[in-house]
């Protein structure tokens, strides 16, 4: 059984898209600054990861190993 193209159902989602995007961009706001938020995120990560004991840290370290977490700048999470 063949189809013939006046069966062939589409849809055009770019205006749908550019919708979306504005109204993230519009629930955001104008004070939205990406690297600020970049930046307290890199603050909670390293938060996270200080003070680890010993046995976290070797914990820490396996899974960096095994690039489950992403290396540091430091060797050690807790430096």
């Amino acid at each position: 059984m063949s189809q013939d193209s006046s069966s062939v159902f589409e849809i055009d989602l770019t205006l749908d898209e550019t919708r979306r995007r504005a109204a993230v961009m519009a629930a955001l706001g104008a004070g939205w600054d990406p690297l600020e938020v970049m930046r307290g995120e890199q603050e909670a990560y390293d938060l996270l990861y200080s003070g680890l004991d010993e046995r976290q840290q070797e914990i820490y370290d396996m899974l960096v190993a095994a690039q489950v977490l992403p290396r540091r700048e430091s060797s050690r999470a807790a430096d």
